[in-house]
Formats: C-alpha cells, sequence, structure tokens
C-alpha cells in the first residue's frame, strides 16, 4: 500500500500553489466598479484552481514516467517516487489517468469554456513533455504561457474581463521564476544529463534574462497599478501603493538565486523562506485591503 506521503509527492501537492494564478481575475475583478462579481462567487475560483491542481499532477506523473532515466542522475529528482522505486509505473499510470479524468470532468461540470482552457493546458503540457522541454529558451516560454491558461481560466469561469496586463505580468513573472530555475541547473547539474535543453544555455545570457524579465515585470505591473484606466476601473490612486512589495519580492528571490544559490525549486522557496512568505502576504492583504476598503 502506497504511502500517503509518497502519494503526496508523487502528484507534487507543493507545486499546486502555481495555481494560486487562476485566483489573479477573481481579486482585481472584485474591486473594478465596471464588472459584476459577487463575493460569493469564489467557490468558482476555488474549484477551476483545483481542476488545474489535478490535471496538473497527472501532467508531473506522466513526465516523471518519461523522464525517469534521467531522473536518477539528478541529485535531487532520483528521490522521486517512480525514479527511486517507491511508486510503480502502472500505479502512477492509473493514478494520472484518475486524476485526469477529474480535473477535465470537474472543469467541463463547472463551465464547458473552462474545459477549454484546461484541456488547452493539458495539451501543452503534454507537448512540452515530450517535445518542447528538450528546446533551449521555448522550453521557458511555453512554462509561461501555462500560467497565461491558469490566470484566463480563472477569468472565464466568473465570466470577467482581465486585464492584457495582469496577464502579461503573470508571463513575465513565470519567465523570470523558470529562468532563474534553468540557471541554477546550469552552474550545478550542466553535462550530467539530467535535462537536454541546458546545453543550450549561457550563465552570461541567462544572467541577462534574468535582469530583463525582472525589469520588465515590475514595469509592467507598475504601469498597471498607475495607468488612469485603472485608477478610474477601481476608483483609487491607491494600487501603486503595493509597488513597493513586488520589489521587494523580486529582490528577495534574487538574492536567493544568486547569493544562497538557490532558485531550483520555486514552489518550495514560496512556501519555506521567511521574508518571501511574509511579503507575498503583505502584499495580499495590501491589495484586498485596497480594493474593498476603498
Amino acid at each position: 500500500m502506497i504511502k500517503l506521503r509518497t502519494l503526496a509527492r508523487l502528484m507534487r501537492v507543493k507545486q499546486w500553489t502555481k495555481n494560486a494564478v487562476v485566483f489573479a481575475a477573481f481579486v482585481f475583478a472584485l474591486g473594478d466598479q465596471n464588472q459584476d462579481l459577487a463575493a460569493w462567487e469564489l467557490w468558482k475560483v476555488c474549484l477551476a484552481a483545483l481542476a488545474f491542481s489535478l490535471v496538473s499532477s497527472a501532467v508531473y506523473i506522466l513526465n516523471d514516467l518519461r523522464d525517469a532515466p534521467e531522473d536518477r542522475l539528478h541529485p535531487i529528482k532520483k528521490h522521486r517516487p517512480i525514479a527511486s522505486g517507491e511508486a510503480g509505473r502502472g500505479m502512477s499510470l492509473g493514478l494520472a489517468a484518475a486524476l485526469l479524468a477529474a480535473g477535465l470532468g470537474g472543469a467541463w461540470r463547472l463551465d464547458p469554456q473552462l474545459l477549454a482552457w484546461v484541456g488547452g493546458y493539458f495539451i501543452l503540457q503534454i507537448v512540452y513533455t515530450l517535445w518542447l522541454k528538450h528546446l533551449a529558451l521555448v522550453d521557458v516560454i511555453v512554462i509561461s504561457m501555462g500560467f497565461v491558461l491558469r490566470a484566463l481560466a480563472g477569468a472565464v469561469v466568473i465570466h470577467v474581463l482581465i486585464s492584457p496586463w495582469l496577464l502579461l505580468c503573470a508571463m513575465l513573472l513565470a519567465l523570470f521564476l523558470g529562468l532563474c530555475k534553468r540557471r541554477h541547473e546550469k552552474v550545478n547539474l550542466a553535462g550530467m544529463g539530467t535535462r537536454a535543453a541546458l546545453d543550450g544555455y549561457d550563465e552570461r545570457l541567462l544572467d541577462l534574462l534574468i535582469t530583463m524579465t525582472g525589469a520588465a515585470s515590475l514595469v509592467c505591473y507598475s504601469i498597471y497599478t498607475l495607468w488612469p484606466e485603472t485608477v478610474a476601473k477601481f476608483g483609487t490612486p491607491w494600487l501603486g501603493a503595493t509597488i513597493p512589495f513586488v520589489v521587494f519580492g523580486l529582490f528577495r528571490y534574487m538574492d536567493l538565486v544568486y547569493r544562497q544559490d538557490q532558485g531550483d525549486r520555486p514552489e518550495h522557496i514560496l512556501l519555506t523562506d521567511g521574508p518571501l512568505m511574509a511579503d507575498v502576504a503583505l502584499y495580499g492583504a495590501a491589495v484586498l485591503g485596497i480594493l474593498l476598503l476603498r
């Protein structure tokens, strides 16, 4: 009988934090005077995030099944349930099928339009697993598009419009995190055969791209919060007061990547680094406070 902890590791439950992006449309639409959204509709967003979580877990399992030989060469990935032999291939494949059916079926019952976005995400991830993950630069762009699909799904399920600026912020931030991860792998794992795409990366290029995407994320978010249309839409100019939290978050993450040689597991950092966790919590509280108490 497989242990519950092994099951959670197989499903990569910690990576479900990525699906917090699904809530972006709800948070910002809630304070939008031009959109008709009730607070009780949050349950729809929660179920949409759960659908993405189940489908993403299915993708992770399928990816681990395919990459088990390479994972056994990795100092950390070799401990994954499939690579280490804790979870059998047959059981893992059955679990992936069940998770996929539950995620897609739940999305369809919730909203047929949501099924289109969740299904599109699944197809994109399968193509990524089979081919695109081996192409340098293309791999991180595909990952970032997955976050855009999450943000769009969060808007579709509650039938609101999401700002293109927020979609751009989601894409750029995902690129930033993905490039930081590739830099860590390039510095520590190059030549070990753990990821084919690493041969197409250069450490100096990654440094430049990290700087560029980090700066672009900050600029895009700043423009969005200070744009006259945004101020008029939310009826407050104070959304720009959240910019310092974004600045600190980016600075702190780069400090962890460059000074402490982290960045290989963004989901782990976001759940364990005290200053970053506090910054995210304060940012969320500030956004909600500004939008709801204006």
